[in-house]
């Protein structure tokens, strides 16, 4: 009998000290599972200028892209610089093409999307935004001296070949154009801006920053602006940071972004129009 109740204790102990190793094994895991990155990492073309564009030095104080030689710059990239500030973390740039950035954003390899993308409503069925951080208006991009420079109306344009950027809304409202021959669309601005050069597009649709940059950037093109313009929501012309759904993210971005006025917004703006790289 002794010797049982002894045999008792000892496999009772023995449970308790093995019950309390697989608790302190958990509480670890779930620290370091829990723990907070250092890093906020933005996702970005790096090609639609001046909302961002690649460059081969720190220059106007670019970023350098994560796994890359080369650097980002750019209104988005700016803006990225004060939003990782206010979280007090590390900015991190990773180059992806347009189609890529929301797959990379719900995927997890990406915190945030800085592209000079609109928070349209097809958007926000898969992932959510924060409040906007610029807006602008639609406007075309043709060759200067050429038949459609001095164009009022979107419907000076019918016949014209026009396209512009893969899922955008810049694409889809060239269907308001009447009589209109849609091209396909382009995977990014450089293909556009190639295709108007050689002369395969008459036109391509654009945001305001970036026709001011293509005309600037190239003495051949020139920027439309319309009187009687493209009808579009302020979803459509609005920039907005792309973060995952239910992100934690998202509240501590949007007080930030609140902080920044709109001179200082515009400001940000002159500058990267102005700096941008002249091969954009």
């Amino acid at each position: 009998m002794k010797n049982k109740s002894l045999l008792f204790i000892a496999m009772l102990i023995s449970t308790v000290l093995l019950l309390g190793a697989c608790g302190t094994d958990d509480t670890e895991n779930t620290s370091s599972s829990t723990e907070e990155k250092d890093t906020f990492t933005v996702g970005l073309e790096a090609g639609y200028a001046p909302f961002n564009w690649t460059q081969m030095d720190d220059s106007n104080n670019g970023v350098k892209i994560d796994g890359n030689a080369e650097y980002a710059g750019g209104y988005d990239v700016e803006i990225a610089k004060k939003v990782a500030e206010g979280l007090g973390k590390e900015l991190v740039i990773v180059k992806t093409e347009w189609d890529g950035l929301v797959p990379a954003l719900t995927s997890g390899k990406i915190d945030a999307i800085m592209a000079g993308m609109s928070p349209t409503e097809e958007r926000k069925q898969t992932i959510d935004f924060s409040e906007n951080y610029y807006t602008s208006d639609f406007v075309m991009i043709v060759k200067k001296g050429g038949p459609f420079e001095g164009a009022t109306s979107i419907q000076d344009f019918s016949g014209a070949k026009v396209t512009a950027q893969l899922n955008t809304s810049h694409y889809g409202v060239i269907d308001q154009i009447k009589g209109v021959d849609k091209q396909t669309a382009s995977d990014n601005f450089t293909s556009m801006r190639v295709a108007l050069q050689s002369g395969m597009i008459d036109g391509y649709v654009s945001e305001r920053p970036e026709g001011i940059s293509a005309s600037s950037a190239n003495d051949q093109f020139a920027m439309v602006e319309f009187t009687d313009g493209f009808v579009a929501d302020e979803e459509e012309t609005a920039v907005a940071v792309g973060l995952a759904k239910d992100s934690k993210l998202t509240e501590e971005i949007n007080a930030i972004l609140a902080e920044i006025s709109e001179e200082e917004r515009q400001e940000i703006m002159d500058n990267a129009i102005k700096n941008q790289p002249a091969a954009e």
